[in-house]
């Protein structure tokens, strides 16, 4: 398949593409990228268009049928996260509205014994986007970092899913709100001859965004970390190039 559809965060990514920032090997991962369908104006210039596998017809309205019911739900968490922070109830879900938020479908393959001595399926990391809804996988390996340094396993239960504050909102709210580390380790024993699936789903902002850090989240403990403004376009192609995913 042509290797600019994983540039542009759409279709497939090849196995050993990915690393996490500051790795020194890839993951032991491959996935598929699904982004915004229907976009229009001067946004429809800054996302990439669907690629969509021709051998699986039912694909494309499975995954976008997911895809929405997925962004509805972010969306609503934002407005949460408006509330919280005392902000009008639609501050956060107006900048993600039509963003380029993206849909991952990832396989992470059996675990062989020729794989490299530091690699895992996923190395400790937080995500690039403003936040990450995550379903229950049927293989373990998920962990979250606590405050305290911990590493705990998180498997939710059936009907419930994993959110993560990732970098944007973080950026957002100068670090009142903390990304989530985390990482999928790879599996023990027996397991590790079993593929792991998962399938993250990444609220964005539009990619015409300005950061301007939340003045209510900037005090004299706690300045202002981000004071030069960045597009959310800019901000996410830069981080795109850390992980290897854009050269």
């Amino acid at each position: 398949m042509d290797a600019r559809f994983a540039e542009d965060a759409r279709g497939y990514t090849a196995f050993g593409k990915e690393r996490a920032v500051g790795a020194s090997v890839s993951d032991l991962k491959e996935f598929w990228h699904v982004g915004q369908e229907h976009v229009e104006g001067d946004l429809a210039k800054l996302y990439p268009h669907n690629v969509w596998p021709k051998e699986l017809p039912l694909f494309r309205p499975i995954v976008l049928e997911v895809f929405s019911a997925l962004e509805r739900v972010a969306l609503q968490l934002l407005r949460a996260v408006g509330l919280y922070l005392r902000l009008p109830e639609t501050h956060f879900s107006s900048m993600a509205e039509r963003g380029n938020s993206v849909l991952r479908i990832i396989h992470y393959p059996p675990v062989g014994a020729d794989a490299h001595q530091e690699a895992v399926r996923a190395a400790a990391h937080e995500d690039i986007n403003l936040i990450t809804l995550l379903l229950g996988a049927e293989e373990a390996g998920l962990e979250l970092l606590t405050k305290d340094r911990r590493w705990i396993g998180v498997s939710p239960p059936e009907g419930a899913m994993v959110v993560n504050i990732g970098d944007m909102l973080q950026r957002l709210t100068n670090h009142v709100l903390p990304s989530t580390t985390h990482r999928v380790r790879n599996p023990d024993g027996e397991r590790a001859r079993h593929s792991r699936y998962s399938m993250p789903f990444f609220l964005h902002l539009r990619s015409d965004f300005a950061f301007r850090t939340l003045p209510q989240c900037i005090t004299a403990g706690n300045p202002d970390r981000y004071p030069v403004s960045i597009t959310a376009d800019d901000y996410l192609q830069e981080r795109l190039r850390e992980i290897g995913l854009r050269k």
